[in-house]
């Protein structure tokens, strides 16, 4: 038996050993903490859904449009910063006022849709309000449904301290009703991506340390046509329900007037979805002429039957995201 102890040398080996040790797992951690920048984002193409791919860029009409990927990789990026930490998260929540209709902001205005508006255009219609902190008398803007936020305080106060992740910045207070929590152990991995300029949709989703692009395939997107049609509001959106068929009403009534399969909702009114049906009780259509060409519809986003039916079952609620860029 050896029972040598070891030597002075051997001792300064193993001290330098765990000295590099340590400081390898320092410089992974710093790492790690890094702040995601469009040169960190990797890229590639695995499609999971095939029919109907677009190019990176194609023709239209006289025009030519393209899928923005650097805009993309900046969104990426965004996203992958903002799971930086331990975050306990929650999701704004007020669709068609369920949660109450949030108070008039000062120095409000009205819109093209005769609609109360704060002053950076967020409607009080389906949104919250979002408080300066200490100071609850009178909201200052609205928290659009579906925006991300972190939890600053405890979710047992009547008033939550968050902070903006997507779609507002800074440190606000909200009345706890308009959050519904996620908590700390969400990833936010599937993401999809429209663009209101270029009419056209994408999937990607996080796999390590690479972005796949699951699908890419035109769309059509909300316009400007009050009072009913609204534009698809730039910004990045919590997945929060989906429904095998959305039914939706003829406009100005309450009467059924046909629905839109597979639909994802990602904020207030606004599906994911595929070719509306004007019959509530018609057959699935596949696919239309008018998708990728200009904006129609009232602010969801429509693309093929089968297409949608893909980022159903694909999306998760509470845990996927929709990006929209223009």
């Amino acid at each position: 038996m050896n029972n040598s102890k070891p030597s002075t040398q051997e001792k300064a080996e193993q001290q330098k050993q765990d000295s590099l040790e340590k400081v390898r797992k320092e410089q992974e951690e710093a790492e790690k903490q890094r702040p995601r920048t469009v040169a960190d984002i990797k890229l590639k193409k695995e499609l999971k859904y095939d029919r109907y791919t677009l190019d990176d860029t194609y023709k239209y009409k006289d025009t030519v449009r393209q899928f923005q990927w650097e805009k993309i990789k900046e969104k990426l990026a965004q996203i992958e910063n903002l799971q930086h930490g331990n975050n306990f998260y929650a999701i704004v929540s007020n669709y068609k006022n369920k949660n109450g209709e949030a108070p008039t902001v000062p120095n409000y205005k009205r819109n093209a849709y005769k609609r109360v508006s704060d002053t950076l255009g967020t409607e009080r219609y389906q949104s919250a309000p979002l408080y300066e902190v200490g100071n609850d008398k009178h909201p200052v803007i609205y928290g659009r449904d579906g925006s991300l936020v972190k939890l600053l305080s405890s979710d047992t106060l009547k008033m939550v301290k968050v902070q903006g992740l997507t779609n507002f910045e800074g440190e606000w207070e909200i009345p706890r009703r308009y959050l519904i929590l996620i908590g700390d152990t969400v990833t936010f991995k599937h993401v999809v991506v429209v663009d209101v300029k270029n009419q056209n949709i994408c999937t990607l989703d996080h796999v390590e340390d690479t972005w796949y692009v699951r699908s890419m395939n035109a769309a059509t997107t909300g316009r400007h046509a009050p009072p009913y049609a609204m534009e698809t509001p730039v910004g990045i959106f919590v997945v929060q329900e989906r429904k095998a068929k959305m039914f939706y009403y003829k406009d100005g009534t309450t009467s059924i007037e046909g629905f839109a399969p597979w639909a994802s909702r990602f904020t207030n009114g606004a599906y994911i979805h595929g070719i509306p049906v004007n019959n509530p009780k018609g057959q699935i259509i596949e696919t239309s002429p008018t998708l990728g060409t200009i904006p129609r519809s009232h602010m969801c986003v429509r693309t093929a039957s089968s297409h949608s039916k893909f980022i159903y079952d694909w999306v998760k609620p509470h845990s996927s995201l929709v990006i929209v860029i223009d």
